[in-house]
C-alpha cells in the first residue's frame, strides 16, 4: 500500500485555482488491491483539481488501455478506455452521513487520496461482457478456441441421451 502514497494530493498548500496532476497507472497499481479484475493496465490518469474556499472539484481523465480475456474465446485482447468522472470534496465538520457525491474533509485532513477512486473508475468502466471482436475493432475471435468450445458442447448434448432401458422403468410409475 505504501505505492499508493503517490496518488495522495496534499491540498493545504494549494492556492485557490485550479491545479493539474498526471500519473501513470499501470499493473503494479493495480497489483496493491486485492481480487482485482484488473491486473494489467497501461493508462494515464489527469486530475484537474479545482480548490474553492468550502470544497474541491476533482475532474477525472482517464484514457489508455486495459488487458482483458474475451468470454467468448478466452484469448487476451486490449480493452480501450475513456474515462470522464467528476467528484466533490467539501470542507466541513459536521456529519453529513453516507454520500457517495461527496467526499467530506475536517480541518485536520490535509491530502485527499485518490487511488481508491481511480481504482472504482477503470473497474467500473470494464464492459460487463468482454469480448474481442467489437465493432470498432478489426480481430476476430480465436476461431480455433471456439471450434474446440463447440466440439465439447456436442460432446455434452450426446451424454444426456438416456439410456432406452431406464425409459422402460419410467413407464412403471
Amino acid at each position: 500500500m505504501k505505492s499508493l502514497k503517490t496518488y495522495s494530493i496534499p491540498f493545504t498548500g494549494l492556492k485557490l485555482g485550479k491545479h493539474y496532476f498526471e500519473y501513470e497507472i499501470t499493473d503494479a497499481f493495480f497489483g496493491e488491491f486485492d481480487y482485482s479484475l484488473v491486473k494489467k493496465a497501461n493508462l494515464v490518469c489527469k486530475v484537474e483539481l479545482e480548490r474553492q474556499e468550502t470544497m474541491l472539484i476533482l475532474n477525472f481523465d482517464i484514457t489508455g488501455t486495459v488487458t482483458a480475456n474475451c468470454d467468448r474465446c478466452l484469448s487476451e485482447y486490449q480493452q480501450p478506455l475513456d474515462i470522464h468522472e467528476q467528484q466533490i470534496a467539501r470542507f466541513t465538520e459536521e456529519e453529513m452521513g453516507e454520500d457517495d457525491e461527496i467526499i467530506t474533509l475536517g480541518k485536520n485532513d490535509h491530502e485527499i487520496d485518490i487511488a481508491g477512486l481511480i481504482y472504482e473508475y477503470v473497474n467500473v468502466a470494464m464492459p460487463f461482457i468482454a469480448n474481442c471482436s467489437n465493432e470498432s475493432d478489426s480481430r476476430q475471435c480465436d476461431e480455433e478456441m471456439l471450434d474446440s468450445l463447440n466440439k465439447l458442447q456436442a460432446n455434452d448434448e450426446q451424454e444426456e441421451k438416456t439410456d432406452p432401458r431406464w425409459d422402460a422403468l419410467k413407464k412403471f410409475k
